[in-house]
C-alpha cells in the first residue's frame, strides 16, 4: 500500500504510518509516469482536497486530476471521492443514489464532470457528507469559539461522518470492489438549531444568535437529508451514527476546545 499527499511536508507528517506516504502532484502526469509502483495498482482511491480552492482548483484537483491518474496509472479499480453537495435539494426530502444531481454552482457541476469521467470506466463514486473528526468539525469549533450562528432559523439539515466512518466506507468500496455510486453519511441528518441547542445545554452554555446564511457557499446552499442504506447494503456500519454519539465517545474530537 502507498499514500500519496501533495506536499513534501504532509508526506513527512505521515511518515509514522504502517504503509508509505510520498509527495505526489496527482496533476502532474510526467511526475506520475516516474512512479511505476502506481502502475496498475489493485484499487486507486481519489480522495484529494482543493485546498479550499475554487473552480480552477476543482477543475485541476478533482477532474484533471482523476483524468491523469486513470490515464498514467491504469488502476483496475477506481474510487472517487466526491461530495453530497452534488444534490441541490432544497426541500428537506431525504436523496439516494437515484435522486438528480445537478449542482447549481460551478464547483459542483466539476464534481459531476469527474464522477461522470471515473464511472463511464466502470469506478466508484463515493459521495460524501461533511467530514468531521479530531481537529476537524465547523460545527464544533463555531460554537466553542463562540463565532456560531443559528442561520436563517436553523431550520436547514446538515449531514455529516465522522473521518474514521468516511475511511472506513472507502475501505468497504475498495474491499467488496462496489460499482456506481454510493453515498457516505451518518445515520442522523439533523437540523443545524437541534445541533446547537444541543451542545448548549450539554456545556450549559448560550444558545448561538440568530442570523443570515451565507448565500454565496461555494458548493450552494441545500437543505436535503442524506440516506446511506445504498453503502449500508454492502456491511458497512456507522461507527458513530450520529453527531451526538460521536460527541459523547470520542474524546478526541474535542480535545483541546473544552
Amino acid at each position: 500500500m502507498i499514500g500519496g499527499t501533495h506536499s513534501a511536508g504532509s508526506a513527512a507528517k505521515l511518515k509514522s504510518e504502517a504503509f508509505r506516504v510520498a509527495p505526489l502532484d496527482i496533476t502532474d502526469r510526467a511526475a506520475l509516469g516516474k512512479m511505476p509502483e502506481l502502475r496498475r495498482v489493485d484499487t486507486l482511491v481519489h480522495c484529494a482536497s482543493s485546498g479550499r480552492g475554487g473552480p480552477e482548483e476543482y477543475r485541476s484537483v478533482y477532474l484533471e486530476g482523476a483524468r491523469a491518474m486513470y490515464f498514467m496509472l491504469e488502476p483496475r479499480q477506481f474510487v472517487f471521492a466526491s461530495s453530497t453537495s452534488v444534490y441541490a435539494h432544497n426541500d428537506e426530502s431525504w436523496v439516494t443514489e437515484d435522486s438528480a444531481a445537478e449542482p447549481e454552482r460551478e464547483t459542483g457541476r466539476i464534481l459531476r464532470q469527474a464522477e461522470e469521467f471515473v464511472l463511464a470506466r466502470g469506478g466508484t463514486v463515493a459521495r460524501l457528507a461533511g467530514i468531521y473528526g479530531p481537529g476537524r468539525s465547523v460545527l464544533l469549533q463555531r460554537f466553542m469559539s463562540g463565532e456560531a450562528v443559528i442561520e436563517d432559523g436553523g431550520n436547514r439539515f446538515i449531514n455529516q461522518v465522522h473521518r474514521d466512518d468516511a475511511a472506513a466506507a472507502l475501505l468497504a468500496l475498495a474491499q467488496t470492489r462496489a460499482r456506481g455510486i454510493f453515498n457516505v453519511a451518518d445515520d442522523s441528518p439533523t437540523q443545524q438549531r437541534e445541533i446547537y441547542e444541543w451542545l448548549a445545554e450539554r456545556w450549559r452554555r448560550a444558545v448561538p444568535p440568530q442570523g443570515s446564511g451565507d448565500v454565496n457557499r461555494k458548493r450552494g446552499v441545500t437543505n436535503k437529508r442524506v440516506s446511506n442504506a445504498k453503502l449500508r447494503g454492502l456491511g458497512w456500519v456507522p461507527r458513530f451514527p450520529s453527531f451526538r454519539v460521536a460527541i459523547e465517545t470520542d474524546p478526541e474530537l474535542v480535545a483541546g476546545l473544552i
